[in-house]
């Protein structure tokens, strides 16, 4: 058993120590083989384009937590994300963060620096504001713990209506009661056929009027031009977004200068190099054992 690593090379230095202690062979860049039978996992953010070079191949890992930007995988080759408690941790701050930047109206405040401006608002409870969570995964779950010990009114949409703990959490068919009742709402699904274009226009409308998107989705979710259109006409206040679509924004896109809006470029999480290898390293365990392969990936969900 042997991992091929197609990563940038500061992360090599980190997991290559790990590697020779936990007895894996681990080998760096395609150049680096001589075997091609040998390679039974490869990490990457993209796969090479023929997989079919290594037969023996099992298991292609993502280095992150998403996996929509993969292609289908050969028959007999499964999908693994990436699965490390700091990646959770980073994207719950990042809500959290962007949470109480919207309803603290940060947006407005920035923009009262840029003019020099210095004007007071009403300040809002966090106690009772109702925020809804797109997701309820881990993720999902960490924020809405954080955001309910703050006193936000948490309630949760996910396919499943699967049941958490002191959330309410609506399902499948109640995405327009959801809606309804979200003042400032989170988007942390997946990229998937069902997700995709799922923010827009009629989507917005359903929200309540003011309302204020933080989107740490994934950038093909949201309809950037109705976004625009619900900004304008004040059904949305304000958002944060840290996916976009296109990723990155051109230069000359309009969301740069629109000061209802805060961007940051794909940054609520990055994978520790550390946590990243010790979940290869699970992954290669588990394939050896026979057991279930820690965030294996149904591909026909996406997810």
């Amino acid at each position: 058993m042997a991992l091929l690593f197609l990563s940038m090379p500061e992360r090599a230095a980190v997991w290559q120590p790990l590697f020779e202690a936990a007895g894996v062979e681990m080998i760096v860049g395609e150049a680096a083989v001589t075997d091609p039978a040998a390679i039974t996992h490869l990490v990457c953010w993209v796969p090479p384009q023929d997989l079919r070079r290594y037969p023996n191949l099992q298991v292609v890992i993502s280095t992150g937590a998403g996996v929509d930007h993969m292609p289908p995988m050969p028959e007999g080759v499964q999908l693994a994300r990436t699965l490390a408690p700091g990646i959770e941790e980073m994207v719950r701050d990042w809500v959290v963060m962007a949470t109480l930047m919207l309803h603290r109206e940060m947006p407005i405040y920035l923009g009262q620096q840029r003019e020099g401006r210095w004007q007071n608002r009403p300040v809002p409870l966090a106690r009772g504001t109702r925020v809804g969570i797109m997701g309820m995964g881990r993720i999902g779950q960490l924020a809405a713990e954080t955001l309910r010990g703050m006193g936000f009114d948490v309630a949760g949409w996910s396919r499943s209506g699967r049941a958490v703990a002191g959330v309410e959490v609506f399902g499948a068919t109640g995405m327009e009661d959801f809606l309804a009742r979200s003042e400032i709402l989170i988007c942390l699904l997946p990229l998937t056929a069902e997700t995709r274009g799922l923010m827009d226009a009629s989507f917005f409308a359903k929200l309540p009027q003011g309302a204020k998107l933080v989107h740490a989705g994934r950038g093909a979710q949201l309809d950037m031009a109705a976004l625009k259109e619900a900004l304008d006409a004040g059904q949305l206040a304000s958002a944060m977004l840290d996916v976009t679509d296109p990723e990155p924004l051109p230069e000359d896109h309009w969301a740069w200068d629109d000061p209802r809006i805060v961007i940051t470029p794909h940054v609520a999480a990055s994978t520790d190099a550390r946590e990243g290898a010790q979940h290869a390293l699970a992954v290669v365990r588990a394939s050896r054992e026979g057991t279930e392969i820690p965030g294996l990936v149904d591909q026909t969900r996406g997810y």
